[in-house]
């Protein structure tokens, strides 16, 4: 009880952000797929964990940074790093490495995900524009 009140207090604002959940469980899909292919396509394995790695951590990394441009910027490289993995993913069911089912929910994740993050990224700079964005640290 007392570690769920911890974390519910340490927790992050970005943490309740819906595209930053949906990265975080493509994270977790692609560790669980990447897992049967670590014996065959080590290369392929890397790079996917790593995209999808950096997906999740620049998130964090960005808003830490505690400016709407800096945290902007880094959900940018973010989206950059789901580009790079939705191709891995595509080459992956091209090549008979997961199936359609795998591929759908991880497809259909990227679309939903790439669409909250344009969205988000649009009431980012209003935010910003009109002075609105808060910074956690007196200036």
């Amino acid at each position: 009880m007392v570690a769920e009140k911890i974390k519910t207090i340490q927790s992050a604002p970005y943490e309740k952000l819906k595209f930053y959940q949906n990265i975080c469980e493509i994270r977790r899909l692609i560790s669980k797929i990447t897992k049967r292919l670590e014996k065959t396509h080590l290369r392929l394995v890397s790079q996917m964990r790593d995209a999808a790695r950096s997906a999740k951590q620049n998130i964090r990394e960005g808003y830490r940074k505690d400016t709407a441009g800096e945290f902007s910027h880094s959900i940018k490289i973010s989206a950059g790093s789901l580009g790079e993995l939705e191709g891995d993913i595509d080459d992956c069911r091209e090549d008979e490495l997961i199936n359609k089912e795998e591929h759908a929910k991880l497809k259909n994740l990227f679309s939903l995900t790439n669409y909250q993050i344009d969205r988000y990224l649009d009431s980012l700079y209003k935010l910003d524009k009109n002075g609105q964005w808060k910074s956690r640290f007196k200036k």
